[in-house]
């Protein structure tokens, strides 16, 4: 691997730069047929493609340096860096579950965690940056999109239901009793494109960890054991963490009565 500081380096990189600078035709042909259409997305679309330009730049460098690094604390910054980014991501889609950011960001944590501790222990992966890191940003993108939704549907049908809860806890039921069904349903919402995803994997698209593997010269059975193993930690990351969502939003939904807290459903 060249030193980046020399000249060898940023030759190869910016040689590297000229499929992806050519690839930006087919954005440009977007933002044509936004502007023929009137669509209004033009501005929109080069925004999103400079940005990922500059992001993605940015994290192949810090990448670049993490896995030359032998001290396990890298891998260990870099994952809670990830955890927080997804865990204020997801919370913004739930903005009006109370501490949505606090609770999205301890599921993602709890749920990948685990996951990712088990495969270790399995043997699975080693516990290396290259292979560590790509595996957690996979799973913490899957949990970020479970935990957020799960915690915006719960909240939708808590407050369209209130009445129904309500009922069920005066009757005697506990806050987890009176609110199962909500929570089940916003549970299978949450999971479904996680499941629809394993169900039609290779039949309909090859996943980007599959594709990226063949691209690069590995056989494709090989690429089908990778892709076995992705589809099924993030199965796992997600439902833990969809779950365990639920469970940390219980002392913002009920008061210490267990009645509904109003003011969290009352809000738009």
């Amino acid at each position: 691997m060249a030193d980046p500081s020399s000249s060898d380096f940023w030759i190869e990189y910016l040689k590297g730069m000229l499929k992806p600078a050519a690839a930006t035709a087919v954005v440009f042909m977007a933002v044509l047929l936004s502007f023929l259409q009137r669509l209004g997305l033009e501005g929109e679309m080069i925004y999103a493609v400079v940005r990922a330009f500059l992001q993605l730049s940015v994290i192949g460098f810090v990448l670049e340096f993490i896995f030359t690094q032998k001290n396990a604390a890298w891998i260990i910054l870099a994952y809670l860096f990830m955890v927080s980014v997804a865990g204020y991501t997801a919370g913004q889609r739930a903005k009006h579950v109370p501490r949505a950011k606090y609770i999205a960001g301890l599921s993602i944590l709890a749920g990948t965690s685990v996951t990712m501790l088990l495969l270790i222990l399995l043997n699975v992966f080693p516990f290396t940056p290259r292979y560590i890191i790509p595996i957690a940003g996979m799973m913490v993108g899957n949990a970020m999109a479970v935990t957020g939704v799960t915690m915006k549907k719960l909240r939708e049908d808590l407050k369209i239901q209130k009445n129904l809860v309500e009922t069920a806890l005066a009757l005697g039921a506990t806050p987890r009793q009176a609110t199962s069904q909500q929570v089940k349903r916003s549970l299978v919402i949450a999971l479904s494109p996680v499941l629809d995803n394993a169900k039609t994997v290779g039949l309909i698209s090859l996943p980007g960890a599959m594709t990226g593997m063949i691209m690069g010269g590995a056989s494709p059975l090989e690429a089908i054991q990778l892709q076995i193993v992705v589809m099924n930690m993030l199965i796992a990351a997600s439902t833990v963490s969809g779950i365990f969502s639920t469970y940390l939003c219980w002392p913002a939904f009920f008061t210490k009565a267990h009645q509904l807290e109003t003011q969290v459903f009352t809000a738009d």
